[in-house]
């Protein structure tokens, strides 16, 4: 069986502003789905995965989620702290770099989570990630049965697994649902100011190095509160 990746990063610093009102008092990472805060559910499948410590980017009331993990033994918590400035999604994580290692390494989007098919979509993600041939294996998920996502789709996916973007005026089959393993390399002379995740994954595009998994499960974007009922439904059939 694969090693999985050392760390995970977890984008927990946005404001959160399309889940308001369940964001004025409490970051979107606080939210709670069925009784489960999206931080608990997250941090508790990357434990399942074996990764040993997740990096937290801290911006929009850090303090409370600090606060709330206070006690968590696994994984190990580190922070990565963007208070004094919000640094997107793409430089979050390259200022994280130095808690995150030389490897491989996870990232998970705050408001991602799914309900599993068969088996773990993190282990079939660690055990499908070939850095030789790959700069990013991410977990994408169909478009037409996703729930709390609303856009055209993202990617389109040959038969190796290799992803291109969406035609302009097009509908895509699959949307990234938020979750990565993803090589240091890509980081590579990019901006210290913040820029978008989607500046790396078009570098790893334009060489054929950005590749996709499809999702075993039902995907689900807890963006708005809206989200988080149709969640706690789907849950509930479950």
């Amino acid at each position: 069986m694969k090693a999985p990746p050392a760390t995970a990063f977890v984008l927990t610093a946005g404001l959160g502003t399309r889940m308001r009102p369940l964001t004025d008092s409490r970051p979107k990472a606080l939210v709670e789905v069925a009784g489960r805060t999206l931080i608990d559910r997250i941090l508790d499948r990357i434990a399942a995965a074996g990764i040993g410590t997740a990096v937290l980017n801290l911006h929009y009331m850090g303090d409370r989620l600090r606060s709330h993990l206070a006690g968590r033994a696994s994984p190990a918590i580190q922070y990565s702290d963007e208070t004094g400035r919000l640094l997107d999604t793409g430089g979050g994580a390259k200022k994280a770099l130095p808690l995150l290692g030389p490897g491989p390494f996870l990232t998970h989007n705050c408001d991602s989570i799914w309900i599993e098919g068969l088996g773990s979509n993190l282990d079939r993600l660690i055990a499908g990630y070939d850095p030789d041939r790959m700069d990013s294996l991410m977990l994408v998920a169909p478009l037409t049965t996703s729930i709390g996502f609303d856009g055209p789709g993202d990617f389109t996916m040959d038969a190796h697994g290799r992803l291109t973007r969406r035609e302009e005026k097009r509908i895509a089959p699959f949307v990234s649902a938020g979750v990565q393993i993803i090589h240091p390399r890509l980081f590579e002379n990019t901006p210290d100011t913040p820029f978008s995740m989607n500046l790396v994954w078009d570098r790893a595009i334009a060489q054929g190095r950005l590749f996709g998994l499809r999702l075993d499960g039902l995907w689900m974007h807890i963006g708005t509160p809206l989200a988080v009922t149709e969640a706690e439904a789907a849950l509930a059939q479950h």
